[in-house]
């Protein structure tokens, strides 16, 4: 069988650690050429000496439009062009409206929603030139139900969310797709985090795993997989989705 994105130039935002490594190494594994962009460029160089010579390694913040608009130039004169655009990279700040500062706020839209906006805009003339793209944004379960705590990271996922179904109707004609991925708790470095911050972190943990009718919290790979379908051929009928791969979390 040939591989699902053969031909295919794929960039990943958070490539160096958790969903963003396993969707690259995913992406690759099936064909594509990868563009990993990150702010720690040794992580970046460790995922792609696993991927070999179909990697590209491009430190850069997308939180910065002068970043924005070098991870992208640098991606297509190294590539020829680009085909897919996975926006992964995210920060998650714990806290009530009360508990979480300006500044969180600020870095959390900044990251979350407006590095999401910019990368697809500047991303959307080569998609064009390419025929059509995909592009899939990582939002989370909490862009679609709120949580305890949760009161900036969850509104930023839901701009996401809602992001996701504009650009989606707005570029559909031309053949570029727009779709979100809503993790629930994967076991990421972000989460760990999240865990080792807890007052009782073996507690929160099982509590977490309860919360998922599967029974385990979610792996990078888990999320993987629907990245890979959302970049191939195979859902060309797919836009303005909302995936929600969760264990069954938003069906309790």
């Amino acid at each position: 069988m040939n591989p699902r994105l053969e031909g295919k130039i794929a960039m990943v935002t958070g490539a160096g650690s958790g969903i963003g490594c396993a969707c690259a190494l995913a992406l690759a594994r099936e064909g594509a050429r990868v563009a990993l962009v990150g702010r720690r460029k040794d992580r970046l160089e460790a995922v792609a000496r696993e991927i070999g010579t179909n990697a590209l390694v491009v430190a850069a913040d997308v939180s910065k439009k002068p970043d924005i608009d070098r991870m992208v130039e640098q991606t297509v004169s190294s590539f020829g062009g680009l085909n897919v655009l996975v926006n992964n990279a995210g920060v998650l700040h714990a806290g009530t409206v009360e508990q979480v500062t300006e500044q969180q706020w600020d870095e959390t839209f900044n990251v979350n929603v407006r590095g999401v906006w910019l990368l697809s805009r500047a991303v959307l003339p080569h998609l064009r030139k390419a025929g059509g793209g995909s592009i899939i944004n990582i939002a989370s379960v909490l862009g679609i139900n709120g949580v305890r705590n949760r009161a900036c990271y969850a509104p930023s996922k839901g701009a996401v969310v809602l992001l996701t179904k504009c650009m989606a109707i707005d570029q559909g004609h031309e053949n570029i797709r727009v779709n979100a991925i809503c993790p629930a708790f994967v076991e990421t470095d972000l989460t760990a985090a999240v865990l080792r911050t807890a007052p009782d972190p073996e507690a929160m943990r099982r509590e977490r795993i309860s919360a998922h009718p599967i029974g385990r919290l979610g792996q990078p790979d888990d999320i993987a997989g629907m990245a890979v379908y959302l970049a191939s051929d195979e859902s060309s009928w797919v836009t303005g989705a909302v995936f929600p791969v969760d264990g069954g979390y938003l069906a309790v």
